[in-house]
């Protein structure tokens, strides 16, 4: 498992169909980012801790962190000592996955998350 590309599973893929189709946002990338930063503000564990990346939808780490990919490295980082875990590039890896598909699992689960207005009102509360 690495950070060099950040893959989906068969679920995740489905929910952000239907996400890119309720919110007007095209791009898998963007879904991702707001997804992972839900799923990391929230401080408990993801219960899922092992999740097959077997969907077509892939993107390298430049693509699905863009010019904060220094930002994102930086919380995935913490949230691994937060939760007690050595910063090896696999438990780095592995917090991303649990935590993006845990994201994408609220983005797809709360009506209020499937607009655009939703996800920004999301985060006025911040």
């Amino acid at each position: 498992m690495s950070l060099d590309t950040v893959r989906l599973s068969q679920p995740a893929k489905d929910r952000l169909v239907r996400l890119k189709r309720t919110t007007g946002i095209t791009q898998w990338n963007v879904l991702c980012r707001w997804a992972l930063v839900l799923s990391l503000k929230d401080p408990s564990t993801p219960l899922v801790k092992d999740i097959v990346t077997d969907s077509n939808v892939e993107m390298t780490w430049k693509t699905f962190a863009g010019q904060y990919r220094d930002i994102y490295l930086a919380l995935l980082k913490q949230r691994c000592v937060a939760d007690g875990e050595d910063l090896t590039e696999e438990n780095v890896a592995r917090t991303l996955t649990v935590h993006l598909h845990r994201g994408i699992g609220y983005l797809g689960g709360h009506k209020e998350l499937t607009t655009l207005e939703g996800l920004v009102g999301s985060v006025a509360a911040v």
